[in-house]
């Protein structure tokens, strides 16, 4: 019973880091933008949010921080890909590597520094409830935080009128210009916020995941968030069981091997990555499926009166 309250625990943990990243990256592909630098914005916040833990040891301000790092970084890409009609994914691919390197030569101060014991967390009353207690109510409020913000976005996307704006947007942008709506503003904007969700991300890493600082900390993480989306067809609630189900393969080798189970570590290892080519395989046999699920729009540039 405890080892599987301490496996659903950290599966819930894992899968808050790719959930934030993931609903973040929906949300620009929602507006038509595809952002393959999540890799690069997450490793940068990462750093943002430790430093800034270290020196003021307050981890909302860490948030804060990863949040800006994230958002500036996005502002950049948004810029050149929105305004400057450059390719989608080559800037992507550049703002990911241009992260890692960047985030390499300012952590090298921080890379032998611990945060100090974290406080932890428990829900009054509920976190006493033999397995479900230990497993879902002592969490990091982050963690509550990432369901309310999915619950939050599938509503906004779909109920609200700023949700179908963003949507027509990502489909018919010819036609929401037409309508007077500012595309590429719209658009930026989207790119902005989906990047401060990649930068808590990152900040989450760093200061709760794991509370220290190691240069390519994110270790792919940012590229199994933009796979995400693909595997939730752009819903939110889809993403976030998405994000528990990779989160739940990466803790599933910890537990393996903590249990003695006689596999290379090598194998325990390449498992969340193998199980998301097999997931985008499966997925990819469905063109149609696809198809209808995604943004018309999606990484097509725009271009006001063409």
């Amino acid at each position: 019973m405890d080892a599987m309250a301490l496996l659903l625990a950290a599966t819930l943990n894992a899968g808050t880091v790719l959930a934030f990243a993931a609903l973040g990256l929906l949300i620009n592909e929602r507006a038509g933008i595809v952002n393959l630098g999540a890799e690069g914005m997450m490793l940068v916040a990462a750093i943002a949010g430790f430093a800034t833990a270290v020196h003021t040891g307050n981890d909302w301000l860490a948030f804060a921080a990863g949040a800006a790092a994230g958002a500036i970084l996005a502002a950049a890409f948004g810029l050149l890909v929105i305004w400057l009609n450059t390719n989608q994914y080559a800037t992507g691919l550049a703002l990911s590597l241009f992260g890692s390197g960047f985030s390499a030569f300012a952590g090298i101060q921080y890379t032998q520094q611990k945060l100090s014991e974290r406080s932890h967390f428990e829900i009054p009353g509920l976190a006493d409830i033999p397995l479900l207690g230990p497993a879902l109510f002592r969490q990091h409020p982050m963690v509550y935080i990432a369901i309310a913000l999915t619950l939050g976005l599938a509503w906004f996307l779909y109920r609200s009128r700023a949700g179908l704006v963003l949507r027509a947007v990502g489909e018919a942008p010819e036609s929401a210009h037409a309508l007077g709506y500012p595309v590429r503003r719209i658009r930026l904007a989207a790119v902005m916020v989906g990047g401060a969700l990649c930068g808590i991300s990152g900040a989450y890493i760093s200061v709760v995941y794991t509370p220290l600082w190691v240069e390519g900390m994110v270790a792919g993480k940012g590229w199994i968030a933009l796979a995400l989306t693909t595997f939730a067809t752009w819903r939110p609630t889809r993403v976030l069981l998405g994000a528990y189900l990779f989160g739940g393969v990466t803790m599933l080798q910890f537990h393996l091997q903590g249990e003695g189970v006689q596999i290379s570590s090598q194998l325990l290892t390449m498992l969340p990555y193998l199980a998301t080519i097999v997931v985008l395989v499966l997925i990819s046999r469905n063109a149609t499926w696809i198809r209808v699920n995604m943004p018309a729009s999606l990484g097509k540039p725009f271009f006001p009166g063409g």
